[in-house]
C-alpha cells in the first residue's frame, strides 16, 4: 500500500468516516489499528519489531520517571539506546559490516568463507527508531513526562501517515498531540490539506517520477555518455529525490492534517539555498533537527573552538549518512557534506538558525552554486559504488562529447520551470499550501495544471518512493 495508490485513498477515507465518528480515546485506538495495518499490508512479520521498540521505550521512559538515581537512568537510557540502535545495526547494517570486513581482511590475504545470511530490511525503520530514540533522550533529559498509557505511545510510535518514510516526528512535537483531544479541522484546513496531497503527489508523479528516466539512463551509460547527458542525468536526479522526497512529506502532512494532527515541515525549497549551511536548514529537516539536537549538540556543537567544531560536523554528518543506507556511497556523500559545511563555517559563511532570509536576485549565482554543488554530492547517493560514482564524476568533467536527446532538455527544463515556481511562491508566502488564499478562478486553475500533469504522468511505470529503504 502506497501514498499514490487507490488502495490507500479507500483505506483512508474508510478511517477518516470513522475516526470523527469517535471519541479521543477510541480515536488513538483506531489510528493504532489502522497504523499497524498499514504496515501489516507490506511485511506482517515486522510488526514485531515496531512492537518490541514500542514495549522498550514505554518502559525506559517510566522507568526514568520512576527514578532520581542518576546511575539507575543512565542505565536505563543504555537499555533504550542498545535495543534501538541493536535492531538498526541487525537488520540495516549487518551485512555492510560483514563485507566490509572481508574486503579489509582480503587486503592482507585472508580470504574468509563467512555463511551467507539475507537480511530483510524493514521498511522505514530508521524513521520510527529515531523518533522513539527521541522520546527516551527527552525523557531522560527531564524535557517531557513520560507517557501514562502504552496505547497512546505506540500509537505515537506507529503512526501511519508519516510511518515508513518520515518526516521524523520528535516526541515532544507529536506526543502531546496524540495524548490530548484535537478539533476537527475546519473548512481551510481542510482544503489546505487536500492541497498539500494533491501538491505531493504532483511533485511525486509529475516531477520525481517524470524525470526519473532521464537519471536512469544516464547512470546506467556512465562509462560511454556525453559530458552533457551526465550533467543532464545528474540534475535529472536532484529533481528526483526531491520531488519524490518533498511530495511524500506532503502527502503525510495533509493527510495527518486530515486527521486534526500537525506534523513538522521537511522541506523548505531547499534548492534556493544559497549556501550548503541553509541548505541543510531546509533539506529534510527533520532528520537535520534531529542530528542536531541528538548527536550534534550532544558532541559538544560549536562550544570547544573550531577544531572540536568542525570534528562535530564531520561525526554528525557521516552519521547522517549511514543513516541513509549501509553502503560506502552514503558514508562519502555524509562526509563531502560534512567537509563543505565545515569548510563554509572556517570561511565566515555560518549564520545562526531562524528566519530565511528573503531572496533578491544578487542571491542568483550564489544560489546556482549552492544547487551545483549539491547535484555533484548527489552522485555518490545515487550510485550503488564509489568506483560508480567516480567513474561518472570523471565522465562528467572529460568534456565528453555525445548526443544529447533534445526530449530530455525539454522535459527537464519544463520541470525546472514547476520547481522554481512553485518554490518561489511558497517563499514569498510563507506558506506550502500557497494556492488556497487565491481567488476561485486561479484556484480552480492551478488544480487543474496540477491535475492534468499528473495524470499525463501516471500511465507509466510505478516507481516507489526512494526513501523508503531508509
Amino acid at each position: 500500500m502506497t501514498f499514490n495508490s487507490i488502495p490507500f485513498a479507500v483505506f483512508l477515507a474508510v478511517v477518516l468516516g470513522l475516526y470523527w465518528a469517535m471519541s479521543h480515546r477510541w480515536q488513538n485506538r483506531l489510528l493504532l489499528v489502522a497504523s499497524y495495518f498499514f504496515y501489516g499490508t507490506w511485511d506482517y512479520r515486522f510488526l514485531t519489531l515496531i512492537f518490541i521498540t514500542t514495549a522498550i521505550d514505554f518502559w525506559a521512559g517510566r522507568e526514568l520517571m520512576a527514578t532520581d538515581d542518576e546511575t539507575r537512568r543512565k542505565r536505563l537510557l543504555f537499555v533504550s539506546m542498545t535495543a534501538n540502535i541493536g535492531m538498526l545495526a541487525v537488520f540495516k547494517y549487518f551485512g555492510f559490516f560483514v563485507d566490509s570486513a572481508i574486503e579489509f581482511l582480503n587486503w592482507f590475504g585472508l580470504e574468509p568463507n563467512p555463511p551467507l545470511l539475507e537480511i530483510l530490511l524493514p521498511i522505514g525503520i530508521s524513521f520510527y527508531t529515531f523518533q522513539s530514540m527521541s522520546y527516551t533522550i527527552d525523557v531522560y533529559r527531564r524535557r517531557m513526562e513520560a507517557s501514562k498509557d502504552f496505547f497512546n505511545f505506540a500509537t505515537f510510535v506507529a503512526y501511519f501517515p508519516h510511518l515508513v518514510a518520515g518526516p521524523i516526528q520528535v516526541a515532544k512535537w507529536l506526543l502531546p498531540q496524540i495524548e490530548n483531544p484535537r478539533t476537527k479541522p475546519d473548512r481551510e484546513k481542510i482544503r489546505s490539506a487536500l492541497f498539500l496531497i494533491l501538491l505531493g503527489l504532483f511533485k511525486k508523479v509529475a516531477i520525481g517520477d517524470a524525470v526519473a528516466s532521464i537519471a536512469d539512463k544516464a547512470f546506467a551509460s556512465s562509462g560511454t555518455a556525453g559530458s552533457a547527458t551526465l550533467a543532464l542525468g545528474a540534475v535529472a536526479f536532484a529533481l528526483q529525490i526531491y520531488g519524490d522526497f518533498a511530495g511524500y512529506s506532503d502527502i503525510a502532512r495533509g493527510t495527518s492534517r486530515l486527521f486534526g494532527i500537525e506534523l513538522t515541515r521537511n522541506f523548505e525549497q531547499p534548492y534556493l539555498s544559497r549556501s550548503i549551511t541553509e541548505f541543510w536548514r531546509t533539506w529534510h529537516i527533520s532528520l537535520s533537527t534531529w542530528l542536531h539536537d541528538y548527536l550534534y549538540i550532544p558532541l559538544g556543537g560549536n562550544k570547544s573552538g573550531p577544531s572540536r567544531t568542525y570534528r562535530n560536523l564531520m561525526m554528525t554528518m557521516l552519521l547522517g549518512g549511514l543513516w541513509h543506507g549501509a553502503s560506502w556511497t552514503f558514508v562519502v556523500w555524509g562526509g563531502l557534506h560534512g567537509l563543505f559545511l565545515s569548510i563554509h563555517r572556517a570561511a565566515g559563511g555560518y549564520v545562526p538558525r531562524g528566519q530565511l532570509p528573503a531572496l533578491r536576485a544578487r542571491d542568483i549565482p550564489r544560489i546556482v552554486g549552492t544547487f551545483s554543488l549539491v547535484c555533484l554530492l548527489w552522485v555518490f547517493f545515487r550510485s550503488m559504488t564509489l568506483t560508480g560514482a567516480l567513474d561518472y564524476l570523471g565522465g562528467l568533467f572529460s568534456l565528453r562529447s555525445g548526443p544529447v536527446d533534445p526530449n530530455d532538455v525539454l522535459l527537464l527544463g519544463i520541470s525546472i520551470l514547476f520547481v522554481v515556481a512553485l518554490d518561489i511562491a511558497q517563499r514569498v508566502s510563507g506558506e506550502h499550501a500557497v494556492v488556497i488564499h487565491w481567488p476561485a478562478v486561479a484556484r480552480g486553475a492551478s488544480y487543474a495544471i496540477l491535475l492534468a500533469w499528473i495524470v499525463m504522468w501516471s500511465g507509466g511505470e510505478a516507481k516507489p518512493f526512494i526513501y523508503f529503504q531508509f
